[in-house]
């Protein structure tokens, strides 16, 4: 644990790129195999499951450390993180350990296993030989809550320094359903396995978002144009007799829609496909809160298969008879889907993704008014000669989003933030009019500057009503444009209505609470883009 807290230290004390970099790679070449697969598997998001509640561990922390809870529960918010409040409250250890990375996450994870009094004897003697920074990572291991500051990319090109394998090679390698227990350091990095091979997709090629207007690009005829598709964007594979589906997240999900199995009858082994997954129903696709209710399932009853069937709209070909073709300029890999998927019978699960024709930008500008029509956000642009590289880089493929829907709403409540604004109000609560009463129908978190969230953080502690744990209840005196993407009906929320990705655009402070929308503008809403 102590090599790998030093690897934290390094990575943590520096915003440079370049050094966080090395740093991992130097401890990728000379730490023990186990050691570096879970450090990689930890970097790449597969952390150990959560053994043990917040809430138990907020009391033994308490307890060790000989304070009222209530003491711990004040001072959580100011340091704005679980894991390093407990590292920080608790009393020096009286002894130290050598033990590994490997080893801890071990104990952690026999730690479910066990009952509460055997939990916590362990965990008091793990913070008992261990120092601040160690802590701070176990408890992190703990909760089950680990994030570090460097992207998967990053870590990606410190395991190619560290191995002298290709970069691309090892994201392609580090995609699919694998973790520690399932796998060792030889193979997911040095030998070839055929049954990972089989099932593991490409890194996904994802796109900027085009801010203005694409005059810019070039000449119209340098570029392909696509509905921009409100889905699951994934990867259908066909190999070995087998489908596999993956989410861009890296997330298997081929048992969540059993549709795509009968890919197989239609296309042959050695396929794989990207697209969007979209609920579908005739011939055309469904709103995304069909699709919504099928996302968190691990099985689909089959009510719902009949209520939101699945395809996968494809607009790629990345792999053909066992051949990568990412190389290939996307018209060429383009035309190679239009051959294999064109001419599919109306019941196979795949469809492709039509081609938007223009000849100038203004007449793209025009058809892209109309992308809610199409059950879609906007535009798709692709650079005709661009290779499908692996993450969002700039200049080959460009999303063009429309502009998104806004209400005016109100803030009726305000909790404060996580980490470094910990200290700020920031996770608000709004509300519309209906009648003389203000009815809440979303939150919202993100969109103002830093210094818009102090200003507002110093209104809510001189304008708070009542508190209702973290929440507080504020004087309903302030107006915030909300912008989202979507609207849809949800008997779960008192409103009757759910926003698609709501932020806050921008603070009214010219606009009266009066003259905030209505719940009637929000129904309107619903049945214009519902």
């Amino acid at each position: 644990m102590k090599r790998f807290a030093r690897l934290f230290t390094r990575i943590d004390q520096t915003t440079k790129t370049n050094v966080k970099v090395a740093a991992l790679a130097e401890y990728l070449a000379e730490a023990p195999e186990d050691d570096r697969l879970w450090t990689v598997a930890l970097f790449s998001g597969r952390r150990p499951k959560r053994a043990v509640t917040t809430t138990r561990l907020r009391e033994w922390a308490a307890e060790r450390a000989g304070l009222p809870l209530w003491l711990f529960e004040e001072a959580y918010p100011i340091v704005g993180d679980l894991a390093e409040t407990i590292a920080l409250i608790l009393p020096p250890p009286s002894g130290t350990s050598d033990l590994s990375l490997t080893h801890w996450i071990h104990a952690l994870t026999e730690l479910s296993q066990q009952p509460e009094e055997a939990r916590k004897a362990a965990v008091l003697a793990a913070w008992d030989q261990l120092d601040t920074t160690e802590r701070f990572l176990f408890n992190k291991l703990l909760t089950g809550g680990f994030r570090i500051g460097i992207s998967q990319k990053l870590m990606t090109r410190a395991l190619a320094q560290a191995t002298g394998r290709d970069e691309a090679e090892l994201a392609h390698r580090l995609m699919g359903d694998w973790t520690p227990a399932t796998t060792s350091w030889e193979a997911l990095i040095t030998s070839d396995d055929p049954v990972a091979r089989d099932s593991r997709p490409y890194p996904f090629y994802l796109a900027y978002a085009l801010e203005d207007r694409p005059d810019s690009l070039g000449p119209p005829s340098d570029w392909h144009a696509e509905w921009k598709w409100d889905g699951i964007r994934g990867q259908l594979i066909l190999r070995g007799g087998q489908h596999f589906t993956w989410s861009r997240g890296e997330e298997l999900m081929t048992d969540r829609f059993p549709e795509l199995a009968r890919a197989l009858d239609f296309l042959p082994d050695g396929v794989v496909l990207d697209g969007e997954i979209l609920a579908w129903a005739g011939g055309q696709p469904l709103p995304f809160n069909a699709l919504q209710k099928r996302i968190g399932r691990k099985s689909v009853p089959k009510a719902l298969l009949t209520e939101a069937p699945v395809i996968l709209y494809a607009y790629d070909l990345l792999e053909q008879d066992a051949e990568d073709l990412r190389a290939l300029p996307f018209a060429d890999r383009r035309a190679r889907l239009e051959a294999l998927v064109s001419d599919l019978p109306a019941d196979a699960p795949i469809r492709l993704s039509p081609t938007i024709a223009f000849d100038d930008w203004e007449t793209l500008a025009t058809l892209r008014t109309n992308a809610r029509d199409h059950q879609s956000e906007g535009l798709m642009l692709k650079r005709l000669d661009s290779p499908y590289l692996a993450g969002r880089k700039k200049g080959d493929w460009w999303k063009w989003k429309l502009d998104p829907l806004t209400i005016d709403a109100v803030m009726i409540y305000a909790q404060s933030g996580h980490g470094r604004r910990a200290n700020l109000f920031t996770d608000f609560t709004f509300a519309v009019w209906k009648g003389n009463d203000l009815v809440p129908f979303t939150k919202a978190y993100s969109g103002l500057t830093d210094a818009e969230f102090r200003q507002i953080t110093a209104w809510v502690r001189k304008n708070t009503q009542q508190r209702f744990g973290p929440v507080r209840q504020v004087t309903p005196e302030h107006v915030f444009e909300i912008a989202f993407e979507g609207i849809q009906a949800s008997p779960r929320h008192k409103s009757g209505v759910a926003l698609r990705f709501p932020r806050m655009a921008r603070w009214r402070k010219d606009k009266p609470v009066q003259e905030a929308n209505t719940f009637e503008d929000l129904q309107a809403m619903l049945e214009l883009y519902g």
